[in-house]
């Protein structure tokens, strides 16, 4: 098939600079075209997209860029044949709206799903399913079910935590929460025990602080809970003993709840084929979406009354935090900063 100029340029361009692309199928017909930047991996996200296809005919292409997807729609510019950008994190989501590279978008069908407290208030991103950061606790030397995040900078955990980079988006995200509850000042103390409390520096991912966990090199560690989930059912049987040698443990802020973060889309500034990527938002807070994305990707669904992942629901019921995600991305800034006052990563 022959691809439009535009899309030729900028697949070009991709070949020579930041992206992979994950399809090979391609349609020069706005009427049957879509055209997906993601930061999520293909395996994540093809159940839904193969859903949106057989339901209304137009023909999903993905360009996945796992780093750099702002920079490079924004030097793309008009020519861009970016739709939608679908990515993880508030950071990413926000990062795409501070670049310039979305455009609001008012729907009453994501509008009436989707909580206020997990879209931008301007309409240029919506959350689409939620990610919780959450303790993971041995089985073995851990016998509690409670927690808050305050408790974490006890003494009592001293030498017995493990966590990655402080600098990483998820736990910045977590800190910007943090100092929505406690202040700046406060937070700051509290980044500061946690500190204090750490077995070892900041590294590795998630999934290794839970491989750190069954070691023995802490008691406690912090992660998202999906990482659970793809441990556990995963076909690595290494990992598999990392994800059983842990209990979950929601921790909830004082006054508040457990501190989610969100999986989210947002309609590109420039998208040629605009239509049809409304048409693809939408369709992401349908009921069989919402099922199909949370069951692939062990993530909560934000619809109310769509069946969450065995796994995730084994955890116990989530009580989200009270501070909206844009809140949360308004303090990002701050959070980082004091990741690098306190030395957190040192």
């Amino acid at each position: 098939m022959m691809l439009t100029m535009k899309f030729a340029r900028s697949l070009a361009f991709g070949a020579a600079a930041l992206g992979t692309l994950a399809g090979s199928t391609f349609s020069a017909s706005a009427a049957e075209a879509l055209n997906i930047y993601t930061t999520r991996e293909p395996g994540l996200i093809k159940p839904v997209l193969d859903e949106f296809t057989k339901e209304t005919g137009i023909q999903v292409n993905t360009i996945f860029i796992n780093n750099g997807l702002e920079e490079r729609i924004r030097t793309e510019g008009e020519n861009s044949p970016a739709d939608v950008i679908l990515t993880v994190d508030i950071g990413r989501l926000q990062a795409a709206k501070d670049y310039g590279v979305t455009q609001p978008v008012k729907s009453e069908a994501l509008e009436k799903v989707i909580p206020a407290a997990y879209r931008d208030p301007e309409g240029h991103w919506f959350g689409i399913a939620l990610r919780a950061r959450v303790v993971y606790a041995s089985k073995e030397r851990v016998k509690r079910d409670k927690i808050s995040y305050e408790e974490l900078a006890d003494p009592k955990w001293k030498g017995k935590v493990c966590i990655r980079s402080g600098q990483h988006l998820y736990n910045i995200s977590l800190i910007a929460a943090a100092i929505a509850h406690m202040g700046e000042a406060k937070a700051e103390e509290w980044l500061k025990g946690v500190k204090a409390n750490l077995a070892k520096k900041p590294s590795g991912g998630d999934r290794e602080q839970a491989k750190d966990i069954l070691a023995g090199v802490c008691d406690i560690g912090i992660g998202n809970t999906y990482y659970v989930s793809l441990m556990r059912n995963g076909k690595d049987e290494e990992q598999k003993k990392w994800g059983e040698a842990i209990n979950v443990i929601l921790p909830t802020f004082q006054g508040g709840g457990t501190h989610v973060n969100v999986s989210g889309l947002a309609l590109a500034k420039h998208a040629p084929n605009k239509a049809n990527a409304l048409k693809f938002m939408e369709f992401m807070v349908s009921n069989d979406s919402q099922r199909i994305h949370a069951e692939a990707n062990s993530e909560y669904p934000v619809k109310a009354g769509i069946a969450v992942h065995p796994t995730i629901a084994s955890f116990g019921e989530l009580k989200a935090d009270n501070v909206s995600i844009a809140e949360v991305a308004k303090l990002r800034k701050k959070a980082s900063e004091l990741v690098d006052k306190v030395g957190f990563d040192q």
